[in-house]
């Protein structure tokens, strides 16, 4: 580094990634400032400037102990040892500065010698005092993710039809007959502790009520008049919870019912298709049930507004992802327990990274902002004019709090449709219907796991029978 950018650096004065200090004697004051560097982003030191920003330097006979001090403090007062870097700029009055540069660590969290975990707040640090800090900063290193934190709850607490058909259907293996069978397999398949509780994956896939275990994981939905939040004016509200299964149907059924219709070409007796592909908030919501930070205690909110849908999930993205690499397919795991059962059917997910790329495809008016300081992500889905659209019909809103049956009316058009035509096609059924082939798929899966329909014959040249 030369001269003047050094001047220019230290004129922007001291923040998060920048810290002043004119003499370094102390060793364990030194490494609690590396500490914190390493645990946040990263940043430089610079040895031989007054906080005021003045640049009194070094002189050269301390340049060689103040080296010798910064080796032995990365080396062996911080925890992990630390990779740090060393530059000497040489002032107009001939004095020194030391550049000190502090990686971001790959091995988070570093202590001090003393075993206390520091952190970056703005041009300052401070210790880590809380236990979901320090659960943060293990899930950014990879050493504990919040889908495995274990909750206040037994075996007892599962839905045993549900987990029952999920081994019947994926591993083609029966429930347990005793409780110690179950709890043997729920370790596992990681989804109990080793004393029997289960995971916070396990309640909010297979728990009868999770909300009744972990409430605040629940998605809260308002339809709004205009394009501003109200403080009491909704057209259309309702919370979900239960499983995730539950939580992403009845979601969507109330996004798809607070949309306008689509004439698009289609008959008069036709019931349109919606203003926005369907598929775009399926992935945006599997995206935020899945990819959500657990380790913030607040729901998924859900608003509907005249101009745009927005999905805001707890949590900023996580490590060094930015909304531009989401764009192109970029992803971390930050639910990795979650992620491994979802991708065998209880979600509609098609892998890391290419939902937000599916949803863009579907509808490229959709924006994205990372809250960092709020710890929020949020997805926007811009809707067309009303007075561009060609609607077949604008959907009855409904006051105050819904049923949110949308899906199952769904499954009962599908019966009934089955019933008349036995040979009907998903395409059909699905262009019949108004709703995507994926909402069609997903709707027959669930008819057949409950013994309503059943398919006789292949694919091509066989049949449905409702059974009665």
């Amino acid at each position: 580094m030369i001269l003047q950018p050094l001047l220019s650096q230290i004129a922007c004065g001291e923040d998060s990634t920048r810290q002043f200090k004119s003499d370094v004697r102390n060793g364990d004051s030194l490494a609690s400032e590396m500490a914190a560097f390493a645990n946040s982003n990263g940043g430089k030191i610079y040895i031989g400037v007054e906080d005021d920003g003045s640049t009194p330097g070094l002189a050269k006979e301390d340049i060689s102990r103040i080296n010798q001090l910064i080796s032995n403090v990365a080396s062996q007062l911080v925890r992990s040892p630390l990779a740090v870097q060393t530059e000497n700029v040489v002032l107009e009055n001939g004095r020194i500065v030391i550049v000190l540069t502090v990686p971001k660590g790959i091995d988070k969290p570093y202590f001090d010698r003393n075993g206390v975990i520091w952190l970056k707040t703005g041009a300052d640090k401070r210790r880590v005092n809380s236990k979901e800090e320090l659960r943060r900063l293990f899930q950014k290193s990879a050493q504990f993710h919040a889908d495995e934190l274990p909750v206040r709850a037994g075996p007892d607490k599962l839905d045993k039809l549900r987990f029952r058909d999920f081994l019947r259907d994926v591993y083609k293996k029966d429930y347990p007959d005793s409780p110690a069978e179950l709890t043997r397999l729920l370790q596992n398949m990681n989804l109990a502790t080793d004393d029997g509780m289960l995971n916070l994956a396990c309640v909010l896939m297979f728990s009868e009520r999770p909300e009744w275990i972990v409430p605040q994981f629940v998605i809260k939905a308002i339809r709004y008049p205009g394009n501003k939040i109200h403080a009491t004016d909704y057209v259309d509200t309702e919370d979900f919870s239960g499983p995730l299964g539950k939580m992403f149907e009845d979601a969507l059924a109330f996004v798809m019912r607070n949309l306008h219709k689509l004439q698009a070409g289609r008959g008069v007796n036709s019931p349109g298709l919606p203003e926005i592909p369907e598929s775009v908030f399926e992935e945006l919501l599997v995206n935020a049930l899945v990819h959500r930070d657990y380790l913030v205690s607040a729901p998924i909110r859900l608003f509907i507004f005249d101009n745009r849908i927005e999905i805001i999930s707890p949590g900023h993205l996580p490590d060094n992802l930015t909304v531009e690499k989401i764009r192109t397919g970029n992803s971390n795991i930050r639910n990795p327990i979650l992620i491994s059962y979802i991708a065998k059917g209880l979600l509609p997910y098609h892998g890391l990274g290419s939902g937000i790329k599916r949803a863009l495809e579907a509808w490229p008016q959709t924006d994205f902002a990372d809250d960092h300081d709020g710890c929020l992500f949020t997805a926007t889905v811009f809707r067309d004019p009303l007075e561009e659209l060609n609607l077949a019909a604008v959907p009855p809103i409904n006051s105050g709090k819904t049923s949110g049956k949308t899906s199952g009316k769904t499954s009962g058009k599908i019966v009934g449709l089955m019933r008349g035509t036995p040979a009907i096609s998903i395409p059909e059924l699905a262009g019949v219907i108004g709703v995507t082939e994926r909402s069609i798929e997903r709707n027959i899966q669930k008819l057949q796991r409950n013994g309503i329909i059943r398919r006789i014959g292949p694919a091509k040249g066989g049949y449905w029978e409702v059974m009665e």
